[in-house]
């Protein structure tokens, strides 16, 4: 088969097929009963195989870590046509569709030469496309891409043939769309020879679909070398182990391997499954091959857990190379960033990327913000779709988005409805609108560029961070520990809440909060506590010592990971405090009393005036949450960014009248909540919204929601938000709006244009704080800020005198960052200077260098910069 030799073994010539395939002709070790499975499979018929299913399965195959799941699952052909077509074949149709007008009025003149030679000239560039996956795996992406494109060239060689031209001359020539124009990367060397064996399987399948029995010209296989063995980010001259001062190779926990704690009976790493810590040699970022159209689905793997997957050297790696995608990112953004890069060069016509939903969110979508600035929009783009990841068969939900230069409008497909069957995917339904794709994968205000005010600085903060369960304790484990024994330990093991205690029923744990002394005051203080976390956190916090954050949470080990001293300030002196759940399906916020520490699923708003959690509470920043926090997960819930949920959000400047009647409705609403889940402690949150949800949709209740309705006194609860609602719209002076009616549409339009009319009375010196006393003691309060704001001209606010230029680095580039969220728009280094008092422009560009490095600024036309 190599030669295309007589063999005398079936007494046929085989045609020549050459390629590396048949290279090495090794002939496997086969017993009896396997050799009889491979004549069973050869006698099936296998001219319709799904190349795509087929490679998934081939390569589970020839995994033992996958054999349990094979055939399980496979990402559906109709997915990953959705994002091919808007990335690499509507753009080719449009050119073929330009070519076949010119064709077709040439031939009509009669100039039919002409009009073979533009068809002919189009069927030769579109043999001369490359299609780049960069992360191909098996290759599925990239057979479907070859069959679209093969079929484009039907529609090319059939217009040939009516022009009197051969079809079959053209394929004798060899001039024919083939695999060598699909390109793959991919680190896994089993899945890219795969990926290369299926794109000849389609293209095979292809040719006898429409060319009957004749075969391909020889050689039938040839070795393109289209498909590269390589990591796509990151390039090195290898791997070798990091020692430690006495030369002794360092290593890690392995992050899988557990062992019982022989005195607590508990599970804890295994310190003795060790891995070394490895570090690259001479890393930098990985090239590509040059292409016309990148599209593929890079790896889910969140920026928290690149180091467990990847290790501690191959992150720090990444990272060092790659200093303008945040840390914060997830893995998926260094493909996106690059690609972009790309696109906006002029080296790439388009790219298109599946990525979680949570491209969104703020730590992804800085990075998408980042290039449609600079050149680059959005011309096709699903914010939130079903998936099946075809790695592991995993439901998730994944957002689709195609990059193209310039300022071009797009298209935006919502999901309307899922469910039921559409051969092997669920059936899927769409709306589609146009226009520009804002970051946040939105048309319409775009909420995304909305700038932070500092009249909500300070206020919000994610709870605490624990790094390790054994601090949480039940009420007997605490007694135990001497909790009502030793006096002065109530301070430091206090009620604990996370999001399931606020949106079902609370577990009513506690949690050992050792902020504030030793590890030395523990174990004289506190003995039995000290013991408990030696034995149920730091084992973990040990095991995870090999990173910076690692070293610092296993140095600091009787700490929470995250204590976040900022929100214990902000909370220090008030009775209650506003909290919401990071991460739910309704958007609620209550009061949590001071002596409870949250979790870091919660955000903590701190304030303890009812007036703000019932602005909070209201349609309005519902609307404007959702819009600006995204969703997340496989339950696609919305989530609530601080930073982008809170901090952007214009709060309404109320009069006296206003703020006492929104208060009252504030704890109104509050205690009736309180007061139906005390009477009924299996009501839950969750519950009473979901049917408050059916009751504003006139859907009839089931008899469970009916019992809720009853005991929740469901009705009650909606009356308080519709009059919140009303009361909030009319402290804004939205008049005009029904509370019911209002789309959110407009409601996000006129919370846009107030923003922005924030920020830009911010940057006169005019701040509406929401807590002053805590937020600017000694500035003047929010009614002498009413007063100035009737009062202070544009012409004085433009004398307003520059800040004072900072005396450390840190401070100096917090001082910028915030300045360059507050301009609004970008500017130059001289413009900077001048807003800063003792500022000199050399130090300040290489402050500015240094922020667009890390991804905190970004530099534009004409030496500007901007957030």
């Amino acid at each position: 088969m190599d030669h295309g030799q007589f063999s005398v073994a079936i007494r046929a010539a085989l045609p020549r097929f050459n390629g590396k395939l048949f290279k090495q002709p090794e002939a496997l070790p086969l017993d009896r009963a396997q050799i009889e499975l491979l004549r069973e499979a050869a006698r099936a018929d296998w001219r319709e195989v799904e190349p795509a299913i087929f490679g998934t399965l081939l390569e589970r195959a020839l995994s033992p870590t996958e054999r349990s799941r094979l055939g399980a699952h496979y990402t559906p052909r109709a997915y990953v046509e959705r994002l091919v077509l808007p990335t690499v074949i509507e753009p080719l149709r449009a050119d073929w569709d330009d070519a076949r007008t010119a064709a077709l009025l040439l031939a009509a003149e009669g100039k039919s030469n002409a009009a073979r030679a533009e068809v002919r000239e189009f069927h030769r560039r579109l043999c001369a496309v490359r299609v780049l996956d960069p992360a191909c795996g098996s290759g599925n992406f990239l057979y479907v891409t070859l069959e679209h494109l093969k079929r484009l060239e039907g529609e090319v060689l059939n217009q040939l043939e009516e022009l009197g031209d051969s079809q079959g001359l053209l394929e004798l020539a060899g001039v024919a769309v083939d695999p060598h124009q699909l390109l793959g990367l991919e680190v896994n060397p089993r899945a890219a020879a795969i990926a290369e064996l299926v794109l000849w399987i389609g293209y095979l399948q292809w040719h006898f679909r429409t060319r009957g029995q004749v075969l391909p010209p020889p050689p039938v296989l040839r070795d393109f070398g289209n498909i590269e063995c390589r990591d796509a980010v990151l390039a090195h001259d290898g791997a070798e182990p990091t020692r430690d001062d006495g030369g002794q190779p360092l290593t890690r926990w392995d992050g899988r391997t557990y062992r019982i704690h022989p005195a607590t009976g508990e599970s804890v790493p295994d310190e003795t499954a060790r891995v070394p810590v490895e570090r690259y040699v001479n890393p930098r970022p990985a090239s590509w091959p040059a292409a016309d159209f990148v599209v593929g689905n890079p790896p889910f793997i969140g920026a928290k857990y690149l180091r467990d997957v990847l290790g501690t050297g191959y992150a720090e790696a990444v990272r060092a190379v790659w200093p303008e995608v945040p840390e914060s990112a997830d893995f998926v953004m260094y493909w996106w960033h690059q690609a972009a890069t790309r696109v906006r060069r002029g080296e790439l016509r388009r790219f298109g990327f599946i990525t979680t939903n949570s491209l969104r969110q703020t730590f992804n979508r800085r990075v998408v913000a980042r290039h449609l600035g600079g050149g680059l929009s959005l011309a096709f783009a699903i914010p939130d779709h079903p998936w099946v990841d075809a790695s592991d068969g995993a439901a998730v939900r994944i957002a689709m988005s195609v990059g193209v230069g310039g300022e071009t409008p797009g298209r935006l497909w919502t999901v309307i409805d899922e469910g039921g069957a559409d051969g092997d995917a669920v059936k899927v339904q769409f709306s589609e609108r146009r226009g520009q794709v804002n970051a946040d994968l939105t048309i319409g205000a775009n909420v995304a560029d909305a700038m932070p005010l500092r009249a909500n600085d300070n206020l919000s903060c994610p709870g605490v961070k624990l790094h390790g369960a054994g601090f949480i304790v039940t009420p007997e484990q605490a007694a135990a520990l001497g909790l009502g024994r030793i006096s002065g330990l109530e301070r430091y093991i206090r009620p604990y809440r996370n999001g399931k205690d606020l949106t079902a029923t609370p577990r009513n744990v506690l949690v050992i909060d050792l902020f504030g002394l030793s590890a030395e005051q523990v174990r004289d203080r506190f003995p039995e506590v000290y013991q408990w976390v030696a034995e149920r956190v730091k084992p973990e916090r040990d095991a995870k010592n090999h990173s910076k954050d690692g070293e610092g949470y296993a140095r600091l080990w009787w700490l929470h990971g995250k204590p976040r001293q900022q929100l214990r300030e902000a909370l220090s002196g008030l009775s209650r405090y506003i909290a919401t759940v990071e991460t739910a399906k309704h958007r609620f916020f209550q009061f949590l009393d001071a002596v409870i520490l949250p979790d870091n699923m919660l955000v903590a708003i701190a304030s303890a005036d009812a007036w703000h959690l019932a602005v909070l509470s209201s349609r309005v920043h519902v609307t404007w949450a959702l819009a600006a926090g995204g969703r997340l997960g496989v339950g696609n819930d919305p989530r609530y960014n601080k930073t982008r949920c809170f901090e952007p959000f214009p709060f309404p400047v109320a009069s006296a009248a206003q703020q006492a009647e929104l208060r009252d409705l504030g704890e109104r609403l509050d205690t009736h909540r309180k007061q139906r889940q005390a009477l009924h402690p299996d009501l839950t949150l969750t519950g009473l919204y979901n049917v408050l949800a059916k009751l504003r949709a006139g859907e009839t209740l089931t008899p469970v929601e009916r019992a809720i309705h009853e005991r929740g006194l469901v009705a009650v609860l909606r009356e308080l938000h519709d009059a919140i609602d009303r009361a909030v719209l009319d402290a804004y002076g939205w008049a005009d709006l029904s509370a019911a009616d209002a789309s959110d549409a407009v409601l996000l339009e006129r919370l846009v244009a107030l923003n922005a009319e924030r920020a830009a009375e911010e940057r006169q010196g005019l701040i509406r704080w929401l807590r002053p006393a805590f937020q600017a003691p000694g500035e003047r309060t929010p009614a002498m800020q009413t007063e100035l704001d009737a009062t202070v001209t544009a012409e004085m606010r433009a004398t307003l005198a520059p800040r004072p230029w900072p005396k450390t680095l840190a401070e100096q580039a917090r001082a910028v960052t915030e300045l360059l969220a507050e301009a609004g728009e970008p500017l130059t280094v001289a413009a900077l200077a001048a807003r800063f008092r003792g500022a000199k422009a050399k130090s300040l560009t290489a402050l500015l260098e240094t922020l667009v490095a890390l991804g905190r600024a970004r530099e534009v036309e004409g030496g500007r910069f901007g957030a």
